[in-house]
């Protein structure tokens, strides 16, 4: 890929973690990587720990870049600088803003040769997310080998329509809070069956991730790994009638299509 100067305006986790990624790999150098903080401290301190450039004023930052990452709190968007929309015309333009759609952003970045909406999860900071992203248009060759290569130094990455991400806010955007509430839960029933804290602690978070990992390189169905550890009324049976008699899938079902609208709610502002 042709290097192309990468600007970010926000300087917080996710640019960080963007960041942090694309360094690893080797993809940008730290000297064609540029940043902006609303305060200039964070910028101050991403740019020391990484090596790259930070930038004063709006037009430092956007003079050279090709791409802007909007990585600030989505709800600085609406008083964002209003010179944006010129200082971003012809650029690629990626929002990692939870809740903002292409057509909120469209009205900042209104000469953005493209506009780019993305969803993260938090397991991005460790290298191991999950981003859902959709563009306002088709995006040419070199632009869409940057945004992959830009969202894989997250994890993995997945294109989807637009009106999917709220879908997938409830999934994989909500999704780790879902399984770190289970973890606790685990560890406390544990706790409750006898065990002491640290060792329930233990057992619950090596399970979740050993379970994991079976999963993803087994490439089975969860159903399938479910009935090889389940015997016909034995211990893991007992145990999965409880989730059944209480309709475990039905409440977690409820919870996602709660997020689901709390996402449209949120998008609408």
């Amino acid at each position: 890929m042709t290097q192309r100067t990468l600007a970010f305006i926000g300087a917080g986790r996710m640019a960080s973690a963007i960041i942090d990624g694309l360094l690893a790999k080797k993809t940008y150098r730290p000297s064609d990587i540029v940043c902006l903080s609303g305060s200039g401290l964070s910028a101050e301190t991403l740019a020391q720990r990484t090596g790259i450039r930070r930038a004063n004023t709006l037009d430092e930052l956007l003079k050279e870049a090709d791409i802007l990452v909007v990585a600030f709190k989505p709800q600085h968007l609406a008083g964002a600088d209003p010179r944006l929309a010129e200082l971003t015309e012809g650029k690629l333009v990626l929002s990692v803003l939870a809740a903002k759609t292409i057509a909120r952003l469209e009205k900042t970045f209104p000469k953005a040769r493209n506009i780019v909406r993305t969803m993260p999860n938090t397991p991005a900071a460790i290298g191991a997310g999950i981003t859902g992203w959709a563009a306002a248009h088709e995006l040419t060759t070199p632009d869409r080998q940057a945004v992959t290569t830009l969202l894989a130094a997250m994890g993995r990455e997945v294109e989807i329509p637009e009106p999917q991400i709220d879908a997938l806010m409830a999934i994989s955007g909500c999704g780790p809070a879902y399984i770190f509430e289970f973890a606790g839960a685990l560890r406390e029933a544990g706790m409750a069956a006898g065990l002491d804290r640290g060792i329930a602690q233990t057992l619950a978070l090596e399970t979740i991730l050993g379970a994991g990992k079976l999963l993803v390189q087994s490439g089975a169905e969860p159903e399938a790994l479910r009935n090889q550890v389940t015997s016909p009324n034995g211990t893991t049976f007992a145990a999965l009638k409880r989730f059944e008699a209480h309709d475990f899938r039905g409440l977690v079902k409820e919870a996602v299509l709660a997020a689901k609208a709390r996402s449209e709610e949120l998008s609408r502002d």
